[in-house]
C-alpha cells in the first residue's frame, strides 16, 4: 500500500488519478514480492524490496496487530525474570563471597604462660603495629616482644617477617568467605581477586558459544541447558573442596550464565513489536537492579559463602519449573522453516493478548510466506569492521567506549569496602540508585541524545573518582554521596551504550560488531577486579586508573556520530556515505531511498532486525 504524498488518501495498486509524482512508502504494509510496480498518471515506477527487509516488517506487523506489548510479552518478561535476577547476585557475588575481613597474624601462646593476658596484650608484644594503631594485617615478631608489656615501644631486636602461623579473622560480619576458607589474604590476595576474573572469562567464553548453539538449536532449548548447566555447576562449587576445583566450577558457571544473559534478551527482544523495543528494553534491564537488591538481602542473612552461592542460584529452580510455560521465539522458528510451531505460538500469543480474530484468515504457509528470504550465504564477517575508514573508525572507538564502561562499572561496583560504611548498606544504596537513573536514562535519550548522554556520563563519572581521590577516609559521608552519584552515572552510561550501539551499526554487519563490542567489554570486566592489586603500589592507583578510563573512554564517544532521530544505517556503505534522513520524518521520496539503497546493498540474512540486540551484555 502506498500513500500520494500530494493528495493524502491511500491506494492499494495505483495512486490516486491526478498523478502525483512524489509516492510515500509505508514499510508496515509491504508484502512479500521481490518487485513492486507503481503507476502513478503516466509514471511507471518499479521498486526493488529486499525480502528479507519485508519479512521482518511483516511479521513485525503482524505483531502489532496481535498487540506487541501485551499479556502474552508481560508474561514473559516475567518469567524470564526468575531466571535474570540471579545474574546480578553471581556477577556481584565476590563483594561478600570473596570480603576480606580484618585479620592478624596467629600469635602462638608461649606454653599458656599468658594465659590470663588480654587478646590486646597478647598481639602488643607479638604484632607490630600500623600507623593508625592498628595491627599489622601481614607481619609478626620474629621474636614476642615482651617489653611492650611494660610500656617499652621499641627494641633493637625488633625484626618482622610474614605470618608464619596462620591468620585470625574477625567473624563479626562475616561467618566464612573465601579468604577464610584458604586464607587469602596479604601474599595470597591476588588469588581471591582472581576467582572474579576466572568467573567473568567463563562469561566471556559462554557468550559466543550459547550464542551460536541458540541460532542453530533455538532459545527455548539452549535456555534449558543454561538453567541445568548454571545450578550443577554452582551446586558442585559451593562444595569445592580445594581452591583449583572451585575457579574451576566458577568458570563453569560464568560460562552457564553466559547464555541466560543473552538467550534471554534475544527471546524477549523478539517478541516484542518495533515501537516497544526501546522501553522494553528499560523493563528488562530493571531485573538487574531487582536482582542487586536481592542480592544484598540475601547476603546480609546468610554470612557463609557456601550456602550464599546455593541461596542465590534457587531463583533458578522456580525458572526450572516455569521453562514449560516459556515460548519459542516465532520468528526463530519461521527462520528455521519450522511453520507450525510458529503458528502455534503466535496464536498462542494472539490468544493470550485477546486479539484472536486476527488470526482467523492466517496459516501457517502464511507465516512461512511472509517470513520468506532468499537463502543468501551472508558474506560479512568481523573483518568487514575494519575493511573501509569510517566503519573502521566506528569500531574502534565503540571498543574502546565498551571496555571503558564496563571496566568502570565493575571497579565501582565490586569495591564497596572503600566508604567507610557497612558493606551491606553500600551495596543496597549501590543498588537502589540504579532504578530511577534508568527510568531518567529513558526520557534522556527520547528527547536530547545518544552521543551527549553518552559522554556527560562517562565524564561525570571520572569526575566523581577524581573528586574521591581528594577526600579524606574518615569524611565517609562526602565520599559515600560522591560514589553512589559515580556509580549511578556509570549505570547509566551502560544503559545507553546498550541502544547507542545497535544504532551505529549497519544491519548487515550488526551482529558482528555487537559481538565484538561484547567481547572487548567482558575483557574490561575481567581485568577490572585485578586493578586493586595496583594499591600496593600506590594506594590511590586503582581510583586513579578508573577514573582516567572513564574520562578517556569519554573523550572518544565525543567522536561517535549522534543517532537521534536518524535512519538506522543498512548496509557499510551507508557508513561510508552516510544518507539524509529520520526516522520520524521521512525523506521526500521514501521511494527513491528505497531505489538507492538497493543499488549499493545486498540483502542481509533472516532475521537481522529482530535479533540485532542479541549479544547484549549485564
Amino acid at each position: 500500500m502506498y500513500r500520494c504524498v500530494q493528495h493524502r488518501h491511500t491506494q492499494t495498486h495505483s495512486c490516486c488519478p491526478a498523478a502525483a509524482p512524489e509516492m510515500e512508502l509505508l514499510g508496515e504494509k509491504l508484502t512479500h514480492r521481490s518487485l513492486l510496480h507503481l503507476h502513478c498518471g503516466n509514471i511507471k515506477l518499479h521498486v526493488g524490496v529486499d525480502s528479507a527487509a519485508a519479512a521482518t516488517m511483516n511479521f513485525d506487523s503482524l505483531l502489532s496487530e496481535i498487540n506487541g506489548f501485551g499479556t502474552f510479552q508481560i508474561r514473559l518478561v516475567l518469567i524470564q525474570a526468575l531466571s535474570r535476577v540471579s545474574l546480578p547476585c553471581h556477577f556481584l557475588l565476590n563483594n561478600f563471597m570473596a570480603a576480606v575481613p580484618d585479620h592478624h597474624c596467629n600469635v602462638l601462646d608461649d606454653g599458656g604462660l599468658f594465659g590470663n593476658l588480654t587478646q590486646e596484650q597478647k598481639l602488643s608484644f607479638g604484632i607490630p603495629a600500623e600507623p593508625d594503631g592498628t595491627p599489622s594485617s601481614c607481619q609478626m615478631f620474629t621474636k614476642p616482644q615482651y617489653e611492650h608489656l611494660a610500656g617499652f615501644n621499641s627494641s633493637d631486636e625488633a625484626f618482622t617477617v610474614q605470618c608464619q602461623n596462620g591468620w585470625v579473622y574477625d567473624n563479626s560480619t562475616y561467618q566464612s568467605t573465601l579468604a577464610t576458607e584458604w586464607d587469602l589474604v596479604c601474599s595470597r590476595k591476588g588469588l581471591n581477586k582472581a576467582t572474579a576474573t576466572i568467573f567473568f572469562i567463563g562469561v566471556m567464553l559462554g557468550a559466543p558459544l550459547f550464542g551460536f548453539l541458540s541460532d542453530r538449536f533455538g532459545r527455548r532449548p539452549l535456555l534449558l541447558v543454561s538453567y541445568l548447566g548454571t545450578i550443577i555447576f554452582a551446586v558442585v562449587s559451593a562444595f569445592s573442596s580445594s581452591y583449583v576445583m572451585f575457579t574451576i566450577m566458577r568458570f563453569l558457571t560464568g560460562m552457564a550464565l553466559a547464555g541466560i544473559s543473552i538467550i534471554s534478551i534475544a527471546l524477549n527482544v523478539e517478541w516484542f513489536g518495533i515501537e516497544h523495543r526501546t522501553f522494553s528494553g528499560v523493563i528488562i534491564s530493571l531485573d538487574w537492579t531487582i536482582g542487586n537488591i536481592l542480592l544484598v538481602g540475601i547476603a546480609y542473612f546468610i554470612k557463609d559463602w557456601r550456602m550464599l552461592i546455593l541461596a542465590v542460584t534457587s531463583p533458578l529452580i522456580l525458572a526450572l519449573i516455569a521453562w514449560r510455560w516459556l515460548p519459542e521465539s516465532a520468528r526463530w522458528l519461521l527462520a528455521n522453516g519450522k511453520a507450525d510451531a510458529a503458528h502455534y505460538y503466535v496464536t498462542q500469543c494472539a490468544k493470550t493478548n485477546n486479539r484472536t480474530k486476527v488470526m482467523a484468515t492466517v496459516t501457517p504457509a502464511d507465516l512461512l510466506q511472509s517470513a520468506q528470504v532468499e537463502n543468501r550465504e551472508n558474506k560479512y564477517s568481523i573483518v568487514d569492521l575494519f575493511k573501509t575508514p569510517n566503519i573502521r573508525k566506528l569500531s574502534i572507538c565503540l571498543g574502546i567506549v565498551w571496555y571503558g564502561v564496563a571496566f568502570t562499572y565493575y571497579g565501582i561496583s565490586l569495591n564497596i569496602t572503600g566508604f567507610g560504611l557497612n558493606p551491606y548498606l553500600t551495596q543496597f544504596i549501590f543498588a537502589s540508585i540504579e532504578m530511577p537513573m534508568k527510568i531518567g536514562v529513558y526520557f534522556y535519550l527520547e528527547k536530547i541524545g545518544r552521543r551527549s548522554g553518552e559522554v556527560g556520563a562517562l565524564l561525570t563519572t571520572g569526575l566523581c573518582l577524581f573528586i574521591n581521590l581528594f577526600v579524606a577516609q574518615d569524611k565517609w559521608i562526602v565520599r559515600t554521596v560522591v560514589a553512589v552519584l559515580g556509580k549511578s552515572l556509570s549505570e547509566a552510561s551502560f544503559t545507553i551504550l546498550f541502544l547507542y550501539t545497535t544504532e551505529l551499526f549497519p544491519t548487515v554487519v550488526r551482529q558482528n560488531g555487537l559481538g565484538f563490542t561484547s567481547f572487548i567489554a567482558r575483557l574490561g570486566v575481567s581485568i577490572s577486579p585485578l586493578i586493586m592489586l595496583l594499591e600496593d603500589v600506590w594506594n590511590l592507583l586503582p581510583a586513579v586508573t578508573y577514573c582516567a578510563v572513564a574520562v578517556g573512554s569519554g573523550l572518544v564517544a565525543s567522536l561517535l556520530p549522534e543517532t537521534l532521530n536518524t535512519c538506522l544505517p543498512e548496509c557499510i556503505e551507508d557508513i561510508e556515505k552516510p544518507r539524509k534522513g529520520s526516522r520520524d520524518k521521512p525523506a521526500e521520496s521514501e521511494v527513491e531511498a528505497s531505489t538507492d539503497l538497493l543499488l549499493t546493498c545486498s540483502p542481509s540474512s533472516g532475521q537481522q532486525g529482530a535479533t540485532q540486540q542479541q549479544e547484549a551484555i549485564v
